[in-house]
């Protein structure tokens, strides 16, 4: 099976082609820095980091590229109210956001492009589009003539007819038709500003990701992906402004991630309707966090609530359990497993299957959901050859288990390393009295020590001679 991927534009999996063999562009539009970091914007953060990790383990050389909106009117507003610079606001909530992608084990994209730092780019493709009459300056402002472009609606599946039934322009906009929209934003009194040609001002929100990604990746990207409610209007736009630019598709593929809920809402910070990502991390551990984001095929929405992410955290414990089992017989691996390994070198067929049918998941669509599920038919199978008497023929299985277990969770970030717990001296004490009474082979006692253990809240295991101690999930 080669990779195929869900293309937004063609409603359907195609598979994967690239621009320039074995090289792949990709942008993830990323966060407006208003504010910091919610479990939504963590999942499209998470999303990416899936795709791009995916690509890499499949060979391809990934240039990725996720941005920041660090000025626009959301920004600017909260500077007001905070009394601060917008710099100041976008700063911290940069760097809040790199805080929980280190901590949710994202792998950094190749380059964080800022708008600020892209004003010269923004301005050309703007007058480039006002040289071939797609764009007009007005006031102050530019706008695109959204009726220039034939294709309008194509990504949304949306008619042009239908969009301007639905459409107005507002107090102070000096549009030709209510559907176009910005490309340049005149400053008001007191806004940061950024010399042009038609008058100061800032770059209108759907300019500046065409702007920055052509500027990198070319006039034709690979894939371009964000929220799905990024379709309309703003891929829906850079499409339109992109493509009237450059008479050339903008991207081959459009890839849209589910949306997080709560409650069956979108989380939206306009609603207040959100979980911060700092809010989640005070109550899961971050990789529950990430294994919790990674259950659901990326398309699909997540209902996010307590019982869940409890659900979540039950569930990963049995592949750490697994991993405790694997690394007390052959020790903790020092670094990521990432080398890709060759099915046919596997000799054990349930073994080898784990890992065809774990990569047959990721090239369907990056289906992490399905990956996981392969992950924990190879756990069990590890866990039943944990428990077989000990032999030389075993050892051999269990070595080769270890280095393809090692090599999936790695892949999709998951940190199997349990945290490090406080056991109280009792519970210490309680466990040595266990181990005494089963050297003894009293049995009996041993077993009720084991239960006063488990009415604690704490799990003994025996494992290759070893004894150990871990919290009752």
């Amino acid at each position: 099976m080669s990779l195929k991927v869900f293309d937004t534009l063609r409603d359907d999996r195609i598979p994967f082609t690239t621009v320039r063999e074995g090289k792949v562009g990709m942008y993830v539009c990323g966060l407006t820095v208003q504010g910091p970091p919610h479990v939504g914007h963590m999942r499209a953060a998470m999303v990416g980091d899936l795709v791009h990790r995916s690509l890499r383990w499949l060979g391809y050389d990934v240039t990725f590229l996720n941005n920041f909106t660090d000025v626009d009117d959301k920004i600017i507003v909260k500077a007001a109210e905070d009394g601060v610079d917008y710099t100041t606001v976008a700063e911290r909530n940069i760097e809040s956001y790199f805080r929980f992608v280190d901590l949710l084990g994202m792998k950094r994209a190749t380059l964080y492009p800022r708008v600020t730092q892209h004003i010269p780019e923004i301005q050309t493709l703007i007058a480039t589009l006002i040289q071939k009459g797609v764009a007009y300056a007005a006031g102050g402002d530019v706008y695109f003539r959204v009726e220039k472009f034939q294709g309008y609606g194509k990504l949304s599946k949306r008619k042009t007819d239908e969009l301007r039934s639905g459409s107005r322009i507002e107090p102070g906009e000096q549009k030709e038709s209510p559907l176009d929209f910005a490309l340049w934003k005149a400053a008001r009194e007191g806004e940061p500003y950024w010399d042009s040609p038609w008058g100061r001002g800032r770059p209108g929100w759907h300019i500046e990701c065409s702007a920055m990604a052509m500027k990198y990746l070319g006039e034709c990207l690979d894939l371009h992906g964000g929220g799905i409610d990024l379709i309309f209007p703003h891929h829906e736009n850079e499409i339109a402004q992109s493509e009237a630019a450059t008479g050339r598709t903008f991207s081959n593929f459009w890839v849209h991630n589910g949306l997080v809920l709560l409650e069956g809402t979108k989380m939206s910070k306009s609603t207040k309707h959100f979980y911060l990502a700092e809010e989640i991390s005070n109550i899961a551990e971050p990789a529950t966090i990430r294994y919790y984001l990674l259950s659901t095929h990326y398309r699909s929405p997540i209902d996010f609530s307590q019982e869940r992410l409890d659900e979540a955290g039950t569930a990963f414990s049995r592949i750490r359990q697994t991993a405790e089992g694997l690394n007390g017989v052959l020790g903790a691996p020092t670094t990521g497993v990432e080398e890709p390994i060759a099915p046919e070198s596997l000799a054990q067929p349930e073994i080898r299957t784990a890992l065809v049918d774990f990569r047959a998941s990721i090239e369907d669509d990056f289906n992490s959901a399905g990956a996981l599920g392969h992950l924990f038919s190879l756990s069990r199978t590890l866990n039943r050859m944990m428990a077989e008497p000990s032999s030389g023929e075993k050892e051999a299985r269990i070595k080769e288990g270890y280095r393809v277990f090692h090599h999936l969770v790695s892949l999709l970030g998951l940190d199997v390393k349990a945290p490090e717990v406080e056991i109280p001296e009792i519970i210490r004490d309680l466990a040595r009295q266990r181990g005494e009474a089963r050297a003894a082979k009293e049995w009996g006692r041993a077993d009720e020590i084991r239960k006063e253990l488990t009415e604690r809240g704490w799990v003994v295991e025996d494992r290759g001679g070893e004894t150990v101690i871990r919290p009752l999930k």
